[in-house]
């Protein structure tokens, strides 16, 4: 080692790359970063580092340390919240004016004097717009909007701080709701601002997705609390998820002139927690209003057919009575011609009946053996049976000849055949 060359000591040499620096750098320059692990001391000086991050891979390809001195920040930083609704926090595309400085001790740093809120505020949109037009070309940005949400949408996922006020609006004014309907709600807690606040969300999604069939909807809400803490809103993890979400998803996140790319997503938007309560509220309503107009209906309708089928019914009797009618003349017409020719037949049977016996009667008399006596002839009896032939006669038997005026006896002698 050449112990003749000239060293420096680490002051020395420290104190040379600042005179260098110095020279080389006097002046102010614009720098366009992402701001990192920002953080305020108890001195009012705020302490970060800017970034900047390789577009394909976000691997972070430089960094340098920052320093805002307190009476510089005080300004500026309610001059950027002012210009842009959004606190100076990490996670910022920035466009901030700054000095390099070189310090003995603690080295290399970037001290800011001034901001461009308008670079943020376009890095801002343009980022929305980013994710935005990603979701549009994998074709899932209105795919929430094209859901259908049941009728009544009174069971409802909520994703919020248990703590937050306008958890506690939208509870009572379902509650209080004035016509009194019953809503069914389910808190899934989450936190709702802050770098953890993305996952977090999603986590609380993938919980409810375990119990879809419980909900019609999911109200994601968040009320009040500064437009800076709406970052995470505008993410693209959390807007895929949502817009993928198989239930609606009804944004209510406590800005109305912030459209946040979850708003963009949402099957509704609504401004605020209260909206959102508002929204569900109308819907029963509307559903409610729709189920009466349909009773009456059923009712008008019903009484319409009802009296249509008692005018046909009577109309349908009348002409049954009148059929009957005639059918009944006409059968007690067939009825009375029918006694008359029975009547008749059977005056006619009657006559020949009689007609008949009469002269029967008086065969019956002209054969009888009273009239056959009167005439002369006799009839001769055995044992009371009328003798028909001499054969049934032998000598010795008593016989009785009956005549009309009296009988004899006699006994049989001989008897002479032909």
């Amino acid at each position: 080692m050449n112990t003749s060359t000239t060293s420096f000591s680490l002051s020395e040499l420290n104190g040379a790359v600042k005179a260098a620096i110095r020279e080389s750098l006097p002046d102010t320059y614009w720098l366009r970063a992402e701001t990192s692990d920002v953080r305020r001391n108890q001195k009012g000086h705020c302490y970060l580092e800017f970034v900047e991050k390789d577009p394909v891979t976000q691997s972070i390809v430089a960094r340098a340390r920052g320093i805002i001195w307190s009476n510089v920040f005080q300004m500026l930083s309610v001059y950027f919240e002012a210009e842009t609704g959004q606190a100076f926090t990490s996670g910022l595309n920035v466009l901030v004016s700054v000095s390099v400085d070189f310090h003995e001790l603690y080295g290399y740093s970037l001290t800011v004097v001034d901001i461009d809120p308008s670079f943020t505020v376009g890095e801002m949109a343009r980022n929305r717009q980013r994710v935005l037009k990603q979701l549009e070309e994998e074709g899932v940005l209105t795919l929430n909007k094209e859901l259908t949400l049941a009728e009544p949408a009174n069971r409802i996922a909520v994703i919020s701080s248990p703590t937050a006020a306008g958890y506690g609006d939208f509870h009572d004014q379902l509650e209080n709701n004035p016509a009194g309907f019953v809503f069914y709600t389910k808190l899934f807690p989450a936190i709702m601002q802050g770098e953890k606040s993305e996952q977090s969300i999603i986590d609380a999604l993938e919980r409810i997705y375990l119990h879809r069939e419980l909900f019609d909807a999911v109200a994601i809400i968040r009320g009040g609390g500064a437009t800076s803490e709406l970052s995470c809103f505008d993410s693209y993890l959390l807007a895929t998820n949502c817009a993928q979400f198989p239930l609606p998803v009804v944004s209510g996140i406590g800005h109305e002139r912030d459209v946040t790319v979850l708003d963009a997503v949402a099957h509704t938007r609504a401004k605020t927690p209260t909206a959102v309560a508002e929204f569900f509220i109308t819907r029963v309503t509307e559903t409610a209003r729709q189920l009466l107009d349909l009773e009456d209906r059923v009712v008008r309708e019903s009484r319409t057919i009802l009296q249509k089928e008692q005018s046909e019914l009577f109309s349908f009797s009348k002409d049954v009575v009148h059929v009957s009618n005639v059918l009944l003349q006409r059968e007690s017409s067939f009825v009375l011609q029918m006694g008359r020719q029975l009547a008749s037949s059977a005056k006619r049977m009657m006559e020949r009946g009689v007609h008949f016996v009469s002269t029967n009667e008086q065969y019956i008399r002209m054969v009888s053996p009273e009239n056959i006596l009167k005439r002369g002839y006799t009839l001769t009896l055995k044992d009371g049976k009328i003798i028909k032939s001499i054969r049934e006669l032998s000598p010795g038997e008593c016989l009785s000849t009956r005549f009309a005026d009296g009988t004899v006896l006699s006994e049989v002698k001989t008897s002479t055949g032909n």
